[in-house]
């Protein structure tokens, strides 16, 4: 009798403790999910419309949200790759019948904020609501003021995801959603008199949306921190194949080549490449000068990294250098870089001020997964063009004059030249990431 006794009240424990944890989910779901029916506080006027443009611009929502190059802005149609399939972006353009033109304002906010749709179910995170929870209620308003009348409207219908079930079943998400994206409310907002650093937080943290490619995932996809509470925000990742360096201090770039580099694309020794050149050229490069200082400052404040950049710049090796200008007994990749890179990247790897990347202890050169550097070597690259830096600033690609072992060789070399002490490159490395930009 004693051990059913035992057995029933273990039961009974844990029926309450399913019964607790489904009450806190029910009681988190409830509290999180808004007002759908919510009214905006603001009169809808051209500042207010204006307003929203340059928020809009500063949450890079036409990247997303638009199919292709040359596609309709805001349309839709992005196929976005995910762990468990492909995401397709939606269209937020005014279209009553395919897009948000019916939407309430809180439906707007629900959306952009807390991971609801329109129709009540749960948003995939590809959406980076965890980070727009830190929008503020004005700041969302002019969003929605923006969308609805400063946008043209596109009947365009969306596509369907391409996640095979069980997968695609959404349920979970809201469980997800309970455990790591944070409450508007609870967020903390800049003030109507931000500092330069609150601003600089507020732009990084919410809008720019920075951690959702520099901040390392947990195994459940959450970002691993979504302010500098967190060791783990903005301590860089991999994306793709491409390392994504760390923010945090930035030691290497002063605050006005952080800048630079936001606003044109370039700055005295990197230039942009990959995914960064859509964030630079949608985004960033069409900030105030204000306000890029204040992320810049907000970047630099990091762990209190404020050592000045000279210090610690990477120093050419006098041996690289000084083989490269006799030009005799050169290895292969040694060669190679004569020929080819030379006349821009310079015996000293060190390119030229604004216009060539240095590559002497650039992160791209030095990264463990040396993929991206193998792509821009294969594919080339090209700065945008933006208002600060209007001249595009082309690199030819060498698929087509090297093959893949010559390609390692040179890799190789870049990565062992100078100050740099990365790993060597393979020709089957190589092979993969030339397959990879066939298809």
């Amino acid at each position: 009798m004693k051990s059913k006794s035992r057995s029933v009240a273990l039961i009974l424990v844990a029926v309450a403790v399913v019964a607790a944890v489904l009450a806190w989910f029910v009681a988190s779901v409830l509290n999180r999910s808004g007002d759908a029916e919510a009214k905006l506080t603001q009169a809808v006027t051209p500042a207010l419309i204006e307003k929203g443009a340059y928020l809009a611009r500063a949450g890079d929502c036409v990247a997303c949200h638009t199919g292709h190059e040359g596609g309709k802005p805001f349309a839709g149609g992005l196929g976005i790759a995910s762990p468990i399939g492909t995401i397709y972006s939606t269209n937020i353009t005014p279209d009553k019948k395919t897009g948000i033109g019916n939407w309430t304002y809180g439906e707007f906010e629900r959306a952009v904020r807390r991971g609801i749709g329109h129709d009540g179910s749960a948003l995939y995170p590809a959406m980076p609501f965890p980070s727009y929870a830190k929008v503020s209620n004005e700041d969302t308003q002019a969003l929605y003021a923006y969308f609805m009348q400063g946008v043209a409207p596109v009947e365009q219908a969306n596509k369907a995801n391409d996640i095979p079930w069980p997968l695609s079943i959404r349920m979970p998400l809201a469980y997800w959603r309970a455990l790591f994206s944070p409450l508007p409310e609870a967020a903390g907002v800049a003030a109507s008199s931000p500092t330069q650093l609150q601003r600089g937080a507020y732009l990084v943290q919410g809008l720019g949306h920075c951690g959702s490619c520099h901040t390392p995932r947990a195994l459940t996809l959450q970002e691993k921190g979504l302010d500098e509470s967190a060791a783990g925000y903005l301590s860089g990742t991999e994306l793709n194949g491409w390392n994504v360096p760390a923010l945090r201090g930035m030691p290497h770039w002063t605050e006005e080549q952080i800048v630079d580099y936001l606003g044109s694309g370039r700055n005295s020794v990197a230039s942009v490449a990959g995914e960064m050149k859509d964030v630079i050229a949608n985004s960033t490069s069409h900030m105030s000068d204000a306000d890029l200082l204040a992320m810049a400052a907000y970047l630099k404040s990091l762990d209190g990294a404020k050592a000045a950049v000279d210090s610690q710049k990477p120093q050419p090796s006098e041996s690289t250098t000084a083989k490269l200008t006799s030009a005799k007994n050169l290895t292969l990749g040694e060669r190679l870089y004569v020929d080819n890179c030379g006349a821009c990247h310079f015996v000293s790897g060190e390119g030229a001020a604004q216009v060539f990347p240095r590559l002497n202890g650039a992160s791209v050169v030095n990264a463990n997964n040396a993929t991206a550097l193998i792509h821009v070597i294969l594919a080339g690259a090209q700065t945008p063009s933006t208002e600060r830096a209007p001249s595009v600033l082309p690199m030819p690609g060498f698929a087509e004059r090297m093959d893949d072992a010559e390609v390692a060789e040179l890799a190789t070399f870049l990565r062992q030249g100078w100050s740099n002490h990365a790993g060597a490159v393979t020709a089957e490395q190589v092979r993969a990431v030339r397959t990879s930009l066939a298809h």
